[in-house]
């Protein structure tokens, strides 16, 4: 079995001034795709709480044809990643396992395919629940890549959720994970997609101030309320990332920023302040119901529970 080293990420702490709440763009619902727009690969490879997979032709669509470097900070389950197939990518987060699991996909597919053919045949052939919890400790003893693999497609509607004290606890989901077969066709796909791409364990702030003119850097950070529980206990801030997007737009970098428009919190509305001039556009992309909700409500209709994101971008588009 294959064991990460965990890397540390950088944690930076920037001031930012008071932002108004109100965003002062055009608003608009992205159409379809044009025809010919990269659609993202056939199937998910991570089973990942807020991935974009449905909605990345949408995103894609408002980017601009003339990148020089594409960047994701926040790659998590790399659905606009994977759809835009960038020449030229970076893609970065604070979980060094998935920043393990993302580099060997792009250059060491049959390791990715060999950790998930060990851990499915060890669940096909025992009690799953027990060896779902077998595999959910091996990975809090020690993080790693190809348990977190497994585990995200193996664990509760892929809430990936961690304790305060960074020890994932989700349980078992109901269903069975994707036979070998068919994981291997998916990270054939997946692997011709991100060959081109440089993943980094790193803070996101490091990315943005790595960014120069002509680049293009896509922000999608976890939800303001939720980023401890489902993502690993991280420092996130949102002042520290428009404080970081602001300086990068300064130096004439384009960011496209996807932030929670419609998030609750209980039975609380999530503000997000922006603070105005930061974004020329603005679109809306209805995400659907949230998972999360489901995870924490089970055997609701969750009809008032959607989930709409606000797509933010530097330029007019």
């Amino acid at each position: 079995m294959v064991r990460a080293v965990p890397g540390t990420a950088t944690a930076l702490a920037l001031p930012f001034a008071d932002a108004e709440p109100s965003l002062p763009v055009a608003r608009s619902v992205p159409a379809e795709p044009p025809k010919g727009q990269l659609e993202p690969p056939k199937g998910q490879l991570l089973k990942w709480i807020g991935s974009k997979q449905r909605f990345a032709p949408a995103i894609v669509a408002t980017f601009p044809k003339d990148i020089g470097t594409y960047y994701e900070p926040f790659v998590g389950s790399a659905a606009v990643l994977a759809t835009l197939a960038p020449k030229r990518g970076v893609a970065s987060d604070v979980l060094g396992p998935l920043i393990e699991l993302w580099s060997a996909v792009a250059s060491q597919p049959q390791d990715v395919i060999a950790w998930y053919t060990e851990r499915w045949h060890a669940m096909h052939d025992g009690d799953k629940v027990s060896v779902y919890r077998e595999l959910r400790d091996s990975y809090n003893r020690q993080p790693n890549a190809a348990d977190l693999l497994f585990l995200t497609r193996s664990c509760y509607g892929g809430v990936i959720r961690f304790s305060k004290v960074g020890a994932m606890n989700t349980p078992c989901g109901i269903h069975r994970p994707i036979p070998p077969a068919e994981f291997a066709r998916r990270t054939a796909a997946w692997h011709a997609r991100l060959a081109t791409t440089r993943f980094v364990h790193s803070d996101f702030e490091a990315m943005l101030d790595g960014a120069v003119r002509g680049d293009l850097v896509y922000c999608d950070p976890p939800y303001s309320d939720s980023e401890a529980t489902l993502y690993g206990a991280q420092t996130f801030t949102l002042s520290r990332l428009l404080a970081a997007i602001d300086r990068a737009k300064s130096r004439g970098v384009r960011v496209a920023l996807s932030i929670d428009g419609s998030k609750r919190s209980g039975q609380r509305v999530c503000d997000v302040p922006i603070p105005p001039g930061l974004f020329a556009t603005e679109h809306a992309v209805t995400v659907g119901r949230s998972m999360l909700r489901r995870f924490q409500m089970p055997g609701q209709t969750l009809e008032h529970e959607v989930v709409a994101d606000r797509l933010l971008l530097t330029w007019a588009a």
